[in-house]
């Protein structure tokens, strides 16, 4: 039987796998190449402590999760990475409850970063924090 966590975040990475053309992965180590068209990592990240509700007996989580975000290029790099993270917040929009598992899901602003390697092309990086709202019957579900 799966938990109510990994039932939240295989979704989530199923979701994410909707995204036309860019490689998705989970817990991955960072590829010694992103690919041209884009790479997310979705971090499983931490549930947090729990508020509990009595009768009957209810764990609410505030599930924080990450989506690191990559893409390279050396012209237009700024309009890429906008797009592919309008993309990310545009697929999470339209299934903020991934099908009833979970109660919402909620996005901070990316906070990107330019990444030089040398003799490569440049590297745009953010990390998007989620804020995963859901309810288990289990401490540790």
């Amino acid at each position: 039987m799966t938990t109510r966590r990994e039932e939240v975040l295989s979704s989530l990475f199923t979701l994410l796998q909707g995204i036309g053309g860019v490689v998705v992965q989970r817990n991955e180590v960072l590829p010694e190449r992103i690919p041209a068209a884009g790479l997310l990592i979705l971090r499983d990240g931490t549930p947090g402590e729990a508020e509990v509700t009595l009768s009957p007996l209810r764990y609410h989580w505030q599930h924080r999760a990450e989506i690191e975000v990559f893409i390279r290029g050396s012209s237009g790099l700024e309009l890429a990475f906008d797009a592919l993270a309008e993309r990310v917040g545009q697929v999470i929009a339209a299934d903020r409850t991934l099908g009833g598992l979970c109660d919402w899901i909620e996005t901070d602003a990316p906070e990107p970063a330019d990444l030089a390697v040398e003799g490569a092309p440049s590297i745009k990086a953010a990390v998007l924090i989620l804020t995963l709202h859901y309810t288990s019957n289990d401490p540790l579900g």
